[in-house]
């Protein structure tokens, strides 16, 4: 599949927005909910991560009605890495997973967090897992926070195009015309494929050091890394400072004939 995105065609409603990025969806029909419930309130950035029933999916076309919109300037990628490569900050919707440190945030901070960041130019991803067990702890680790919804806990479990719909809600709604403004310095938020090489330059050095020991741990240990740098708001100074880091540490590894 490839990782074509057209859609950051200018939205009729103005203004930049979150990309939504569904993983592993296993029916056209709630991709198509989902994307009649962003173009709803606006949205129209859908990225897909290896849908079930390949692409183009004449069901999710029938069930999006006047959102096709959405659908046909899809984005479709091999992996949640692939999908989220030019994100900034990336929020992925969820319960709370206890094996994974993470902020935790309601719908209504993750959309007001979502809009400051947007503001001052950075790309925001919001990650949705697939509909019957939800994101793997792989995709919860590359992103930055949780959303939790505040729903009744003897019946958790929500529709996918019913949780799009409630982020792309809370997106609109906080819609007060004016666009939230920052400044980051020198140096720009780095990008989660900037994130990616970070964490493979990282376990790289690592391997080297006989760090990921004993064996049978060694998986557990490189989620954990990943998950603590996704928990880090980078720069782009600071990878290349983390990447100057590790080649001076390898340089004294080989002058030192470690």
């Amino acid at each position: 599949m490839a990782g074509t995105d057209h859609s950051e065609a200018a939205n009729t409603w103005g203004g930049p927005q979150p990309t939504v990025v569904l993983v592993r969806p296993q029916m056209g029909e709630n991709i198509g909910g989902a994307a009649r419930a962003m173009w709803n309130f606006g949205l129209e950035r859908m990225r897909l991560v290896d849908p079930r029933d390949g692409w183009p999916n004449p069901r999710a076309a029938a069930t999006a009605s006047g959102a096709a919109r959405v659908l046909d300037n899809v984005g479709v990628y091999d992996t949640t890495a692939d999908a989220l490569a030019d994100c900034h900050f990336v929020l992925a919707t969820t319960a709370r997973s206890r094996d994974l440190t993470k902020e935790v945030l309601t719908p209504e901070e993750a959309m007001r967090r979502t809009r400051t960041l947007i503001g001052q130019g950075q790309k925001v991803g919001l990650l949705f897992g697939p509909e019957r067990a939800g994101l793997e702890n792989d995709d919860i680790a590359r992103a930055n926070a949780i959303v939790s919804v505040p729903v009744n806990p003897a019946f958790a479990s929500l529709n996918l195009a019913q949780c799009v719909l409630l982020m792309a809600y809370e997106w609109r709604r906080q819609d007060d015309g004016a666009a939230p403004s920052g400044d980051m310095g020198r140096s720009r938020p780095a990008e989660a494929i900037e994130v990616e090489k970070l964490q493979e330059h990282l376990e790289e050095r690592l391997e080297q050091a006989n760090f990921f020991f004993p064996e049978h741990k060694a998986a557990s240990m490189r989620l954990n890394l990943r998950n603590m740098l996704s928990r880090m708001p980078l720069t782009l100074a600071d990878v290349q400072i983390f990447h100057g880091i590790l080649r001076a540490l390898a340089r004294r590894r080989e002058n030192d004939g470690a």
